[in-house]
């Protein structure tokens, strides 16, 4: 059995597109979504749309909670800190539809499946709170801690957009998936994740695949709002990101 796991789309339908156009070539039997589907993005509404119609195990990332729970207190917190993201909520709280707002605000925070007899966790950011980071080149003894109180043996996450991987002593695997929408990997491929399930135990594998991230730029950028030229920008260079 061969599951996807994406994560982090951040509106961008032409990085989901493709996306789904690898995971059914890669004949992945079920799709899981680990939230942060629309914040900052080219076509927010559109993507929360198409996402809304999928069969998948989807939980809440904290860009989705943060546009159901819009308010202009938020807004001007969040300015106070990340200006360019405060605009981008602000503008994503008007374009997306009530509809949408509330698929978001209705999806869970995190939730336990079984696959092959093997328990896993779905996360955002940790099984702690959903924007803590799971990043490459932690401790090993900090990544223990996070996920000390689950006893799922798979712990599935994103929110950092940069993929990753843990084997803790206690037997639990932790893979970040990565970002379909905003990678900040060197390269600005979308990335996700195929576990694959079979009698012995499961393996994962991290795939990239190309988009036309110059059209997904000029879609964003086209949106107007305070920053997103910036935003639309790190869609071609992620390394942008730290300027």
């Amino acid at each position: 059995m061969k599951i996807a796991i994406i994560s982090d789309i951040h509106g961008n339908l032409f990085a989901l597109e493709k996306v789904l156009e690898d995971i059914e070539h890669e004949k992945c039997d079920n799709v899981i979504c680990l939230g942060d589907l629309a914040m900052a993005g080219p076509e927010p509404n559109k993507t929360v749309e198409l996402i809304k119609q999928m069969n998948w195990d989807i939980i809440q990332g904290n860009t989705d909670k943060m546009i159901a729970e819009y308010t202009d207190e938020m807004y001007e917190s969040l300015k106070s800190v990340i200006p360019i993201m405060a605009n981008a909520l602000r503008n994503d709280a008007a374009v997306i539809s009530s509809e949408n707002k509330e698929f978001l605000r209705n999806l869970p925070e995190n939730l336990e499946i079984t696959i092959n007899n093997t328990p896993i966790l779905l996360v955002h950011g940790s099984p702690r709170r959903n924007n803590e980071d799971i990043l490459p080149d932690l401790p090993l003894e900090q990544v223990e801690e996070m996920v000390a109180d689950t006893n799922a043996r798979l712990i599935l996450c994103g929110h950092t957009h940069l993929p990753c991987g843990y084997q803790t002593n206690s037997g639990k695997t932790v893979v970040n998936v990565g970002s379909v929408g905003r990678p900040f990997t060197e390269k600005p491929d979308a990335c996700y994740a195929i576990v694959t399930f079979d009698d012995i135990g499961f393996g994962v594998e991290h795939r990239f695949v190309e988009y036309d991230n110059e059209a997904a730029s000029k879609v964003l950028a086209s949106r107007n709002f305070d920053g997103a030229e910036k935003l639309s920008k790190m869609l071609i260079n992620p390394e942008l990101r730290h300027m």
